[in-house]
């Protein structure tokens, strides 16, 4: 028999549930496509092709570091001003929704034994100077799904931010 989904908060049932990975899955999704479109940022501020910058950006490893390669670049003296500024809102817009991506995407889904009260569980040990914090929690209620919606809608605007400066700047596509 095939395992249940389980409870989400206020008893709603597996819907509930489903709702939240659902807006987990469109967040990924968007922070994923709006973080590639990085690659005509470094193409355009590094003067060369998208497969090159392709190849750069595929060599970092992290959002932080393809972001941070960006925002070195768009501070190049030689980098108008109103292009730099531009840049780096969107890339600061971006990076604003890190966090709550990385809480959803880090983490363990845990429910009480009703399958109610549905919460995180982050999978990060925070280091103090004389202890260890591990698995803080948040639950996942109204308006945790409504922060995760507003996540989405932030970084759409991004997307959109980002194709205006590759398109308005003639960078390769």
């Amino acid at each position: 028999m095939p395992a249940r989904a389980p409870e989400a908060p206020g008893g709603a049932g597996g819907e509930s549930f489903d709702r939240l990975l659902a807006l987990v899955g469109r967040l990924n999704y968007t922070w994923s496509n709006t973080e590639s479109l990085l690659v005509h940022l470094i193409a355009g501020l590094a003067g060369t092709d998208t497969e090159t910058a392709l190849v750069v950006f595929l060599t970092l490893n992290t959002s932080r570091a393809r972001v941070d390669l960006v925002e070195r670049l768009a501070k190049l003296d030689r980098v108008p001003e109103d292009l730099r500024r531009d840049i780096l809102d969107a890339t600061g817009a971006l990076m604003r929704q890190q966090p709550l991506r990385n809480r959803y995407n880090h983490c363990i889904y845990a429910f009480d034994p009703d399958g109610e009260a549905a919460h995180t569980i982050l999978m990060r040990i925070a280091d103090r100077k004389d202890r260890l914090k591990v698995g803080a929690t948040a639950r996942i209620d109204a308006t945790a799904l409504s922060e995760i919606g507003a996540a989405i809608r932030a970084l759409e605007e991004t997307n959109r931010a980002i194709w205006r400066i590759v398109v308005d700047r003639g960078f390769p596509v």
